[in-house]
């Protein structure tokens, strides 16, 4: 790349910034948070050969980076406001691959009304490294927490399940993707932000490392268990298309961003309301069978699978 660090801030990231993140001209952001809101932060970072391919469109890096982290504030019941960004990027990385990964950053900040507060980048001799802690906020005491759920609540998620993993699978050339759904669906997730959901959910998390695996962490973290039925796991036309052999996939392959969400069995016209275009589906109950899941077939025996979803280590 040309130019020095700071040329390529105030030429790709500069014009991201707002007054809050004093145009990055200063090591920190100043920043008075909504009146009598509670801030809600998290973190998320993308790795090339782990968390996206090296052929990936840089701008859809870029996207995926913030809708990841989106979608954990979503999860949480909270509204965006900002983000803080680090790259590690190696020093023969093409200026045209940096333009394009803001210009990525550029859109979804017009999209989902954020804006870049400031952050770090370095060079690296290794693969190409991004991450972002995004900030956002909510009212006092309504932040959605893992620990909330009660048994006997419906168990929900948005959308469907399963096609950004069949993305992964049709990038390696083991599944047809007619029309590059997979693919978008790998690329773009859509983050679940701004659903009303205080007072109608007792608990969610979305699905980044596979359904189960991630409705075990609300199950772990409430003292419960619960009960999937494997049909009722909302499944593009695509999806289906593919076929049962694509099943296990589908419920441990993650990435998919959508949200899983506990609540009571009462609150679905409510919820559904709340939930406006979004696609829900009542997929199980909550159990007070302390981290026991059960994932049963049409017939109701229970499936058994190698792996519950994705691991880091």
């Amino acid at each position: 790349m040309s130019g020095s660090e700071f040329d390529r801030i105030a030429r790709y990231f500069a014009p991201l910034a707002n007054e809050a993140a004093l145009r990055l001209t200063d090591d920190a952001a100043v920043w008075s948070p909504p009146p009598g809101r509670q801030l809600v932060l998290t973190v998320d970072q993308m790795i090339e050969g782990i968390h996206f391919l090296p052929d990936d469109p840089p701008d859809c890096v870029a996207r995926k980076l913030l809708r990841r982290n989106l979608s954990d504030l979503a999860a949480m019941g909270a509204a965006p406001i900002g983000y803080l960004l680090t790259t590690a990027l190696r020093a023969a990385t093409p200026e045209a691959w940096l333009a394009d990964f803001a210009d990525g950053l550029a859109q979804d900040q017009r999209t989902y009304n954020i804006t870049l507060f400031g952050g770090d980048s370095t060079s690296t001799t290794g693969p190409i490294m991004t991450s972002v802690t995004m900030i956002g906020h909510v009212a006092p005491g309504t932040a959605l927490l893992r620990t909330g759920a009660r048994p006997g609540d419906a168990i929900f998620v948005t959308g469907t399940i399963g096609d950004a993993v069949l993305g992964l699978e049709a990038a390696r050339g083991n599944i047809a993707d007619p029309g590059s759904f997979f693919s978008t669906r790998r690329l773009l997730p859509e983050p679940r932000v701004g659903l009303p959901l205080a007072g109608l959910v007792h608990a969610a998390i979305d699905v980044s490392d596979g359904l189960i695996q991630d409705l075990a962490h609300l199950c772990t973290n409430a003292g419960l268990g619960a009960v999937i039925e494997a049909a009722l796991v909302p499944q593009s036309s695509a999806a289906r298309s593919a076929g049962d052999a694509w099943l296990e996939t589908r419920l441990t392959g993650g990435d998919d961003y959508e949200l899983i969400l506990a609540a009571p069995a009462t609150a679905e016209p409510a919820l559904r309301a709340a939930c406006g275009t979004v696609p829900l589906t009542r997929i199980g109950t909550m159990t007070a069978a302390h981290s026991n899941i059960i994932i049963n077939d049409a017939s109701g025996t229970p499936l058994h699978f190698a792996r519950q979803g994705w691991q880091h280590f």
